[in-house]
């Protein structure tokens, strides 16, 4: 599938397609709150969608990743959170979401980023170089599912908070509380 595979940045006609794609994603998954539709309206509408990329192939979405930039509390700049990432059920396990993965990486690069963070699954995340890194934390998760990339220089240390936009939860008042969204 990956030879007719198309990675590209969203446009507006890819909102809807990029919405049923992340449901559909983590519809089944247990460690999902289910909103992560939701946090990635929020960070379209915040502005705060550094990197938005779909999978297309043969002109369908069939994957979507967000990259967006995180506080750190030693103050180190240019870092960016990964997630969600999403492929449809059907076309899982066949490079797409390692192609989206790769080529935002490389885009965050090319942007002059510092470094990556994500909260997500261990065995899937190390093979793209995401390591535990001691002393750079995410408060409330448990340091054996939050990641971190080194790009470029300092290696920073304190505690990641990702876009206020990972709070949405689809509510109009915000009811939930969603955590960056697993992948």
């Amino acid at each position: 599938m990956t030879d007719k595979l198309l990675i590209r940045n969203e446009t507006r006609a890819d909102v809807s397609a990029i919405a049923e794609v992340t449901i559909a994603a983590f519809k089944t998954l247990a460690i999902s709150n289910h909103t992560e539709q939701f946090i990635i309206a929020a960070l379209r509408a915040a502005k705060a969608l550094t990197v938005s990329l779909v999978a297309e192939v043969d002109g369908r979405v069939v994957g979507h990743i967000a990259f967006s930039p995180v506080t750190i509390s030693d103050g180190c700049p240019n870092w960016y959170g990964l997630g969600p990432v999403s492929v449809l059920p059907e076309c899982q396990r066949k490079g797409i979401g390692s192609a989206l993965i790769q080529e935002g990486l490389a885009r965050l690069k090319q942007r002059g980023a510092r470094g990556c963070c994500l909260v997500g699954h261990p065995e899937y995340y190390r093979r793209f170089g995401f390591q535990n890194i001691p002393g750079l934390v995410h408060e409330g998760v448990p340091a054996e599912v939050f990641f971190a990339l080194p790009l470029a220089g300092h290696i920073p240390q304190g505690s990641v908070e990702f876009h206020v936009g990972f709070k949405a939860d689809g509510y109009p008042n915000g009811a939930g509380d969603a955590q960056p969204a697993h992948a």
